[in-house]
């Protein structure tokens, strides 16, 4: 289980984060849509629903209990969690960590430009003051970061655990 969760998980965690990465130095920077992260992550962790396939199929004779299922899918999340997070950071380290400070600037930008009143403008440097300090913070950071896209991959993880479970839902092929 240990080697499917290390394998797909890996690979899940690298794509997603170099997709952001790229999109980031694609878009100078600018932060991207949300629900286009979200979804590059729903793509890339569909590997969690391979994973656990390959792990029936061939660890396990074609059948798997819920609760395994869930777990590999779980230890897959995990995996792809953690190298979203160490890569983040290299990239982060990389950067002088500048992409929280010109996240929060364009936040401010957008809501001067959408013509906010400046004690609503003082009230957001404030919160988003407050964000970039707490960002720094590795023990802030590194849970942020991994919350990003560990609950798609308990979805994903859930999901599959339901199909899967089922031996004639997409039956090895012999």
């Amino acid at each position: 289980m240990l080697r499917i969760a290390l394998l797909f998980g890996g690979i899940a965690g690298t794509g997603i984060i170099l997709t952001t990465i790229i999109g980031l130095a694609l878009n100078d920077g600018q932060h991207g849509s949300m629900l286009i992260g979200y979804l590059v992550m729903l793509v890339a962790l569909s590997l969690i629903f391979v994973g656990v396939k390959r792990y029936r199929d061939q660890e396990l004779g074609g059948v798997i209990t819920f609760g395994k299922a869930f777990l590999v899918g779980l230890a897959i999340s995990a995996v792809a969690s953690l190298f979203y997070v160490v890569i983040w950071d290299i990239y982060l380290a990389a950067t002088d960590y500048a992409y929280i400070s010109d996240y929060a600037a364009g936040l401010l930008e957008a809501k001067r430009q959408a013509g906010a009143s400046k004690d609503e403008l003082a009230a957001l440097a404030v919160q988003q003051e407050q964000i970039v300090k707490n960002y720094a913070n590795p023990l802030f950071r590194i849970p942020v970061t991994f919350s990003e896209i560990f609950p798609v991959g308990l979805v994903v993880s859930l999901v599959s655990a339901l199909l899967l479970r089922n031996r004639n839902f997409m039956p090895a092929r012999t």
